[in-house]
């Protein structure tokens, strides 16, 4: 008698777990870059001095502990992920191709973190007050601490300490001031 197969099992609950993350850090991702969130593109770059392709340079409203609560969700989201990745590594049921995925999707990932924080304190150091950068490997989102507004040559600055450490196309970062 034939053993009947069931029909979800771990890789899938898995993979669909994955799935729910990856929507969840787009969103996040989303949210916090959004133009709907009160952040207001500026003019403050002039392109005629130092051209960046399609760097964008925007300005958002003060929020209360907004760093600290952007490093929390980009944690946890991290975290959850990273927790769902160890899942596919230890079951049982998965097979060697799934763990292989897993295995480099862990491996992205970290080293996403890493370039995170070092980009983070490589500004910090450059005499920001505070930041946040979010990377995905495709797009580069940097929240920057700057009272009186970023002006042309501290723009410069953060982008050529992203792409020092990080490669990532023109048109594909964006840089946010908030007050």
């Amino acid at each position: 008698m034939r053993k009947p197969t069931l029909i979800i099992g771990k890789k899938q609950i898995a993979l669909a777990g994955l799935t729910l993350l990856l929507g969840t850090a787009v969103y996040v991702n989303y949210a916090v870059s959004s133009g709907d969130k009160g952040i207001k593109t500026t003019d403050k770059v002039d392109t005629s001095t130092v051209n960046y392709g399609e760097t964008q340079l925007v300005s958002a409203e003060p929020t209360e502990d907004f760093f600290a609560k952007a490093r929390i969700d980009r944690m946890t989201s991290r975290d959850q992920a990273a927790e769902t990745l160890k899942m596919v590594l230890s079951g049982g049921d998965s097979t060697e191709e799934e763990k292989s995925v897993a295995s480099k999707e862990a491996a992205v990932m970290s080293g996403l973190i890493e370039s995170e924080s070092k980009i983070e304190n490589l500004i910090k150091a450059a005499g920001f007050e505070d930041c946040v950068v979010y990377l995905d490997g495709k797009t580069a989102n940097i929240v920057v601490k700057s009272p009186q507004g970023l002006i042309n040559s501290e723009a410069a600055q953060i982008k050529d300490i992203l792409l020092g450490e990080v490669s990532v196309a023109n048109e594909n970062i964006r840089i946010f001031d908030v007050d």
